[in-house]
């Protein structure tokens, strides 16, 4: 890192406290800075495209330890050297910061260093919480964090721990709806969603939750026209927030058997061509658009997509697109494989194979799953279902899958890739029970009894008629 030569007089480096949204001390002279970091706080907690906000606090006050700090883990993956001159400028003014400021600089700056150990960045976020529990945007920090372990219980834990000293604050009960939500705690979600809904009808998080809990019991009419009413609000979100939104919109058309055309009609006009914003984020955009093809391709409907999907996979081939999340490499490997790019797809599953020798044997094998299922894909796509099958194995579980950074409802669609490999392969009966077993956690779901009716069929068993009825009654109920 860059080391600056200190040449400003304590005097002026002490400067004056001022307090942030959160109530607490900001060793800065500058309204600006203090502006700039209270708008950051806003566009982290609703996934606003502007938290490059962050950016002005430095250089409103480039002695201000927080708003070099956050500025820097900002940067961290896109600009490495610009990112540690701002660790370095914060290092430098460190002494004369508020303990407020010194507690965040430390758990941010473990949380941004390349050898950081998840459970312990887990333990600095707590311990922080502890002593400053209204800054909701460390609990995001580490919510997101969380998520990226597979671990609802951890993230749980941490919201309840700030909630009685946030009882009334917008934001945080649809951080508290999530992990419920990932927990299977369905209606305590709903509970909590709703709360924060009432209190910000525009808490995205809050939406999204609640259309989380809509889609798990199958209400999807009820969804669609709850995430559409919301949806005036979703220009100002981030790529992957505002074509997240519509994805889980497109789905609930999907799984209530819409006509296919509303499904296409959301690919079309509210993810595809979110890529037409100046400032969109093509990866984030891409993760949804590829999720939702998938879901299409399991159900049977792709010829309606093939077109896209080609020209998807064909900017899919960019490895500036490659690395940046598991759960998108996952999908990119079946896109790839699916449109017959082979060769690209072997460079992408080697790479995936070179990052995992470089890791902790701890993090190797907890990341070894996340290969098998890459794998998995990759053969999948490529219709070798036989190999497919043994990577994933005859009592895949997609909940051991969280790691790759996925939500419940993301993971399931490799449930259904899981059910249609072993159709595919002639395990009937094995797929059968996995059908059953989605069957109690959601009855109200058309596809899956129509897979019933298929696995039955296949075994000239005369209750696949009973199974076809209730998938049609079903389909009827919805959108017809």
């Amino acid at each position: 890192m860059i080391t600056h030569t200190n040449t400003h007089s304590n005097s002026e480096m002490e400067g004056e406290m001022k307090l942030d949204k959160w109530g607490y001390e900001v060793r800065t002279c500058s309204d600006s800075c203090i502006s700039a970091l209270n708008s950051y706080y806003h566009e982290v907690l609703n996934y606003g495209r502007k938290r490059s906000v962050v950016l002005e606090a430095p250089k409103s006050d480039p002695h201000c330890v927080l708003g070099n700090i956050l500025a820097a883990q900002f940067l961290i993956s896109t600009d490495f050297s610009r990112a540690s001159e701002l660790i370095d400028d914060a290092k430098s003014h460190l002494e004369y910061a508020s303990l407020y400021e010194k507690a965040v600089f430390d758990t941010v700056l473990y949380y941004i260093s390349s050898d950081r150990d998840d459970d312990l960045a887990v333990e600095l976020h707590s311990k922080l919480l502890q002593e400053f529990p209204k800054d909701l945007v460390s609990l995001k920090r580490a919510q997101v964090l969380c998520f990226y372990m597979g671990r609802p219980d951890l993230s749980l834990t941490l919201v309840e721990q700030v909630l009685p000293m946030n009882d009334h604050e917008e934001y945080v009960y649809g951080m508290l709806a999530f992990p419920l939500l990932e927990l299977g705690r369905i209606e305590d979600a709903e509970k909590a969603g709703k709360k924060g809904f009432d209190i910000n009808k525009n808490d995205t998080w809050s939406q999204h939750a609640l259309c989380h809990v809509y889609q798990y019991e199958c209400r999807f009419k009820e969804a669609v026209k709850f995430m559409e009413d919301c949806a005036k609000s979703w220009r100002s979100l981030s790529s992957f927030m505002y074509t997240h939104n519509w994805w889980h919109v497109a789905l609930c058309y999907l799984e209530g058997h819409a006509p296919i055309e509303k499904v296409r009609e959301i690919y079309d006009e509210y993810i595809w061509k979110e890529l037409e914003r100046s400032d969109a984020i093509a990866a984030e955009v891409y993760l949804n658009a590829i999720g939702l093809l998938l879901r299409v391709y399991v159900r049977g409907e792709h010829y309606h997509f093939e077109d896209r999907l080609e020209i998807l996979a064909k900017l899919l081939e960019d490895k500036a697109l490659w690395f940046l999340e598991w759960h998108l490499d996952v999908l990119i490997l079946w896109a790839l494989s699916y449109t017959r790019k082979f060769s690209k797809a072997e460079d992408l599953l080697k790479g995936l194979k070179s990052r995992i020798s470089t890791m902790s044997k701890k993090k190797q094998q907890s990341m070894q799953r996340c290969l098998s299922l890459a794998e998995a894909l990759y053969k999948y796509g490529k219709g070798d279902n036989k190999q497919a099958l043994e990577l994933l194995g005859y009592e895949f579980d997609a909940v051991n899958y969280k790691i790759i950074g996925a939500s419940d409802e993301q993971l399931d669609v490799f449930i259904e890739v899981h059910i249609n490999i072993l159709l595919n392969t002639g395990e009937t009966t094995t797929a059968i029970q996995t059908i059953e077993n989605q069957l109690k956690k959601r009855e109200g779901a058309p596809f899956l009894w129509s897979l019933l009716e298929q696995a039955y069929s296949t075994l000239g068993r005369e209750e696949a008629a009973s199974y076809g009825e209730k998938a049609r009654e079903l389909e009827a109920k919805y959108f017809s």
